[in-house]
């Protein structure tokens, strides 16, 4: 029993030290490894098969939209780079650069791409002619590398998986409408798939992106109280266009600039299902993003007939990403593995169930036991991982809304920042020094300016003056 016990008490109390726990959780659940190279980590198999899903499912909701995949080099020039200032400026502090090609000086450094826009542009410029070329609407997955001071697996790492879209557009609104779709996908990929309700909204022009018109972002809540950008999604008007000589023969003759969006979505999605799902146990994975779904744990497996007839249920669920757990370790150490992994669910079948013609199927986001008949067990597991999922996201969703607060004064913010980790949504007036004020105070930045606004009071929640938005603030990761 006490290798059984060891399993768990490897993981700090996230009520004792949520870091700790976070790190643990990654660590035990066999999600990443450290590396030699600083600041940077090994995807195990655990953790890249959750990737792999995100991908999966992300990818074909953008084909769904008309969006085609291509690749870009890894290498920017610096002459490149320098071509759109606010963007070189914005990425300057974080940007790896390489000298040298072998033993060669390069005539020209280049950076290992913390982004691709400028890339893009490049290419647009040469490929996009006509109005009949557009919209370009393109996606690349791919690895960037961005020099990190402080980092964290998954949540922030010198080199991280993300996919980046980069449309092309005819007009402006086009281009707007297209930033929106994204976001609204992303947001309903959330929702829906990771069980992670979210925030939507626009970023105030501080925290906009680097050479943007407009920043939109989705912003969750993890259970600790912090906040975390989960995706955003870009409007830059015809700004990267006009630096990068980007235009098009319209349909009255003349050449015009195009619009551009640019969106994306980063392997810190792992960190947010760890972050809003996970408990003491390990990981909670929502069904439909879990690798495995359900795991079959034979008990007295080496009575006959027992494994025998769990690999037979193993086909009879097929429908599911299933697996039989036919390890030498006991039981409840098996069992202990499957709730670290976040496997979903869990069926127990031994001697007597076999004799009763049943089996236990165990939830592992509240541990409910129920017994169901091996006749129905197909259709049982199936509403039972509908079940999960749904009541993944309204737990979800009612910590996020019980975790949201309300400020009228300055003193109230600090006070409920500092008491009561959340969200705050409080008025503001769009001054910065505001903006900046309130960080330097309290550590909360504004998380963004929802597309639902409310009318909490009339005056900034900082100076008095008039307001002018209702944002939602918080200390982030």
């Amino acid at each position: 029993m006490a290798n059984e016990k060891k399993l768990v008490e490897a993981i700090t109390s996230m009520d004792v030290d949520f870091a700790q726990w976070y790190t643990d959780v990654v660590k035990k659940a066999e999600l990443i490894d450290y590396s030699s190279v600083k600041g940077c980590m090994v995807i195990k198999p655990a953790g890249y098969a959750i990737w792999e899903n995100i991908q999966k499912e992300l990818d074909k909701r953008f084909k769904e939209t008309g969006v085609e995949n291509v690749y870009m080099p890894i290498f920017i020039p610096e002459s490149l780079l320098q071509k759109e200032k606010d963007h070189v400026e914005g990425f300057a502090p974080e940007v790896a650069w390489v000298t040298h090609g072998g033993l060669e000086p390069l005539q020209e450094r280049m950076c290992v791409r913390p982004t691709s826009e400028t890339l893009f542009c490049d290419f647009y410029a040469r490929d996009i002619h006509s109005y009949r070329d557009l919209p370009r609407l393109y996606n690349q997955w791919c690895s960037v590398v961005r020099w990190e001071k402080t980092t964290r697996p998954f949540l922030r790492s010198r080199e991280f998986l993300w996919q980046e879209g980069h449309t092309a557009h005819a007009t402006a609104e086009e281009a707007e409408e297209r930033t929106i779709q994204m976001l609204n996908l992303y947001a309903d990929f959330c929702e829906n798939v990771l069980a992670m309700p979210v925030i939507r909204g626009r970023k105030t022009d501080k925290e906009k992106f680097a050479g943007a018109e407009a920043t939109y972002t989705i912003e969750a809540l993890m259970h600790d109280g912090k906040a975390l950008q989960s995706g955003t999604s870009h409007n830059f008007g015809d700004g990267f266009a006009k630096a990068f000589g980007i235009q098009f023969s319209d349909k009255d003759n003349k050449l015009k600039y195009v619009h551009q969006t640019s969106w994306g979505m980063t392997t810190r999605l792992i960190g947010a299902i760890i972050m809003v799902h996970g408990d003491d146990n390990g990981l909670v994975l929502p069904p439909a993003i879990a690798p495995t779904q359900v795991v079959i744990v034979p008990i007295q497996q080496k009575k006959e007939g027992v494994l025998d007839k769990a690999f037979e249920l193993k086909e009879v669920l097929s429908n599911f990403r299933v697996k039989v757990d036919d390890s030498d370790k006991s039981p409840g150490w098996k069992f202990s593995e499957s709730e670290m992994r976040g496997i979903p669910v869990r069926v127990e079948i031994g001697p007597r169930d076999i004799e009763n013609k049943e089996a236990v199927l165990v939830r592992r986001d509240t541990h409910e036991k129920m017994t169901v008949s091996l006749a129905e067990i197909g259709e049982k597991v199936q509403e039972l991982l509908d079940t999960i999922q749904k009541d993944m996201l309204e737990r979800a969703r009612k910590h996020r809304d019980q975790h949201t607060y309300t400020a009228t004064t300055l003193e109230e913010f600090e006070k409920t920042v500092n008491e009561k980790p959340g969200f705050v949504k409080a008025m503001w007036c769009g001054c910065q020094e505001c903006e900046d004020k309130i960080k330097e105070l309290t550590g909360a930045t504004s998380r963004c300016m929802p597309f639902k606004q409310e009318q909490i009071s009339d005056k900034c929640v900082c100076c008095g003056k008039p307001a002018t938005k209702m944002v939602y603030w918080g200390r982030a990761y």
